[in-house]
């Protein structure tokens, strides 16, 4: 098949994003400093020390981001869909006594009812482009902050290759390589036990982060989670037959960070697609609430909507759309109330990040605590079995659309959310 496709993302929200948004927040932030789970690392300049166990920054509260990849030059190539928080303060290093700014694996696992012991003998693949030449030490910073199983290349737990299974790693790439350490951060957050195989393609373009996707998958993994995403176009079809189509295989796709609208390969129907929620501590009997990670001024939200392209599974039943709806799940992606992650190539160490491209690894490794799925089946339909083991989530919006359901929280299944989120492992099998 053809390599092109259609430019990804509507370039005019990261500019906006990026600027007058970021601009007319800046002030308040600075004064009033970052509270986002634990101390700080530290906040921004001038801002006071916080209080342990402080709760984060209000869902609906703008906060100065920038996008870890830039929008693509070529058609045909992906964005991934990692979001990083600048009015952080960071710092390669944590003093005594402190933690890092952001959502660590306890809180997560408290969120969503998992357990730290499950995963073991699973093996969770991530699919980027581009190297991370830090990722294996960075890892092993995360993991030791939160008191987490060694990962390593010599334990066993650990691997990189290339899209070609070896270790002729494609060219380093400091967006990407953010992306690779939230990712491998997220699973490393929902499955502590799991085995993480990275794979880097060797550029962004769908063909060669597609021939990724086979890798992972003929190197044994039976969870791939992917973090990128483009526009949808009339090859989808082509691509989910030769990169996607893989049962007994569970591969999760994030949504997209650009709110109301549809991204492929979220929109494949061989895939979950992963949407994005604000995530607070409450006192409620969970202890956690969760709305939709709705737009910001900048134009920043979890993806949603109805595919142009991509035939609709059988298990969907929404009516709204005749094809693919997206999504199908939802995990924490709103940088207000970001996830710690570490980050040293080209970056300074600690840092809150947000997206979708949080999710999607999260979700991987949710789908790996439940154990391995039926060879013959499409893992994406099993949350359709289980709509009563998931956190239904039933406010907020990422735009405006018709249907609404499409763009708005409701009861039961809706666009940014799908079915809703982990209320422990059992909506993830069979």
């Amino acid at each position: 098949m053809s390599s092109l496709r259609k430019s990804p993302v509507d370039s005019g929200r990261t500019d906006r994003r990026n600027g007058s948004a970021r601009r007319g927040v800046a002030a308040l932030l600075s004064a009033t400093g970052l509270v986002v789970g634990g101390l700080l690392a530290a906040g921004p300049a001038g801002a006071a020390t916080a209080a342990p166990h402080a709760a984060p920054t209000a869902s609906h509260a703008a906060v100065p981001t920038h996008r870890l990849c830039a929008q693509p030059a070529l058609p045909g190539h992906m964005a991934c869909n990692a979001v990083a928080r600048t009015d952080v303060k960071q710092h390669l290093s944590l003093g005594r006594n402190l933690t890092p700014s952001g959502y660590g694996p306890a809180d997560l696992q408290s969120a969503y009812k998992l357990s730290a012991g499950g995963g073991s003998g699973q093996t969770v693949a991530i699919v980027d482009a581009y190297d991370d030449p830090n990722a294996e030490k960075d890892l092993a910073t995360y993991r030791k902050q939160y008191g987490l199983p060694d990962c390593t290349t010599a334990n066993g737990c650990f691997k990189k290759v290339d899209q070609n299974g070896g270790t002729k790693y494609p060219r380093a790439d400091a967006g990407w390589a953010g992306e690779i350490s939230l990712d491998v951060d997220m699973v490393s957050a929902s499955c502590p036990q799991c085995h993480i195989l990275l794979v880097e393609a060797n550029s962004a373009s769908m063909s060669d982060l597609g021939a990724a996707v086979n890798r992972a998958v003929a190197l044994g993994a039976k969870f791939v989670s992917n973090s990128y995403g483009g526009s949808e176009d009339s090859t989808d079809a082509t691509s989910d037959a030769a990169y996607f189509k893989h049962p007994g295989v569970a591969i999760t796709v994030s949504s997209g960070d650009s709110g109301y609208g549809t991204e492929y390969p979220a929109s494949s129907q061989y895939v979950t697609a992963v949407g994005g929620t604000s995530l607070k501590k409450s006192s409620s009997a969970r202890g956690w609430t969760e709305s939709v990670w709705g737009t910001s001024a900048g134009g920043e939200g979890a993806g949603s909507g109805c595919s142009q392209y991509d035939a609709k599974p059988a298990w969907q039943q929404d009516t709204g759309c005749a094809k693919r709806s997206v999504a199908d799940v939802a995990a924490v992606a709103d940088p207000a109330t970001g996830l710690a992650v570490y980050d040293s190539y080209q970056a300074s160490g600690w840092n809150v990040y947000g997206g979708t491209s949080a999710s999607a690894p999260f979700i991987a490794g949710v789908y790996a605590l439940a154990g391995t799925p039926g060879a013959t089946d499409i893992p994406a339909s099993y949350p359709y079995a289980h709509t009563a083991a998931l956190n239904d989530v039933t406010s907020g919006a990422n735009g405006s659309c018709s249907p609404s359901y499409l763009c708005t929280a409701d009861s039961g299944y809706d666009g940014p959310t799908g079915l809703g989120t982990p209320n422990g492992t059992a909506a993830f099998t069979k």
